[in-house]
């Protein structure tokens, strides 16, 4: 059974909806369970392995051992945390040692999601898994020190590493640019921080294949057609500005006609947009390790917008 942590979250409750569509087994929790308290985590994972408890939830009745743990759960608000230092450490590192402590003593294994933002954006071509890690921020420093709390106290992890993430339920830069281009006549974008946009869905999906492919090669890690435990990169392919990312969200707003608005979409420097907090200016990642791995084709960032822009879900 898998077991997700943050299932509220843009990005957990899409792994929810995966999940369920594959017909795979799993519970999810939000804040009804703070990953905060140890004791709460644990206590949580001693009763879904009780009968009475999953029979409650729908599970059949049956004993069912937590196998996964995908950690959703994160303090994702960058320029809020250079203030709010202690909460995104709560969440970010303490949290994170606690699901880690909590996945090793049920023998389960996790998935946990970090960022681009480990990075310190001065490097000229795709940050790789072994690039060394030099966070600008609060924010970029507390999501690396939760991968160190991991590699510290378990062995059956896989961290993976995302960028500019976006997708349904919760406010985006898409959202947030749909709504600004509908309701203003001009907007600035900052054009002098390149990145990849990577859609939830797509992040979602390789999540169950690491799990399909580590499910179906059993205890036995090097088998051909098994995947290792360890760091691995993924964002949908390419790259972008903020600002070209921008451009193509108003195209394709305009092709499915989201919006009327005619809105001028100007370039600026992160300097001029007057950010609280320096974000890298460079954060591709290279993505040849989970290609490898996981055999999967992975889509570029325009077509995995146009697939979101266009769904009938997509409300801003």
């Amino acid at each position: 059974m898998i077991w997700v942590i943050g299932s509220s979250g843009m990005l957990g409750a899409e792994v929810c909806r995966a999940a369920q569509k594959e017909r795979l087994p799993f519970i999810a929790t939000a804040s009804d369970v703070d990953a905060r308290d140890y004791n709460a985590l644990k206590t949580f994972a001693e009763k879904c392995e009780t009968k009475n408890y999953l029979s409650s939830h729908k599970a059949q009745g049956q004993r069912a051992k937590i196998e996964w743990i995908v950690n959703c759960s994160a303090y994702t608000a960058v320029e809020k945390a250079e203030k709010e230092k202690a909460a995104a450490t709560a969440l970010n590192v303490d949290a994170v040692r606690n699901i880690a402590l909590v996945a090793r003593s049920c023998g389960a294994k996790l998935i946990h999601i970090s960022t681009d933002y480990v990075f310190d954006g001065t490097a000229q071509s795709p940050y790789d898994e072994n690039s060394k890690k030099n966070p600008l921020g609060i924010y970029g420093i507390t999501k690396s020190l939760g991968e160190d709390e991991i590699q510290k106290t378990m062995t059956q992890f896989f961290i993976l590493r995302t960028s500019w993430l976006y997708g349904f339920g919760r406010p985006n830069f898409v959202t947030t640019m749909a709504t600004l281009m509908e309701s203003k006549p001009e907007i600035k974008v900052v054009s002098d921080q390149r990145g990849t946009p990577t859609f939830t869905a797509d992040l979602a999906s390789v999540i169950l294949k690491i799990i399909k492919i580590s499910d179906k090669a059993g205890t036995d890690i090097f088998r051909k057609n098994s995947i290792s435990y360890g760091i691995y990169n993924f964002s949908n392919l390419g790259e972008t500005s903020w600002h070209g990312f921008a451009l193509e969200i108003q195209r394709l707003l305009k092709k499915y006609k989201r919006i009327k608005n005619e809105c001028v979409v100007n370039p600026c420097s992160s300097q001029e947009f007057g950010s609280k907090v320096e974000r890298p200016a460079y954060s591709v990642l290279s993505k040849e390790k989970i290609i490898s791995a996981t055999k999967m084709k992975i889509p570029k960032w325009q077509e995995s917008l146009e697939r979101f822009i266009k769904d009938s879900r997509f409300e801003f």
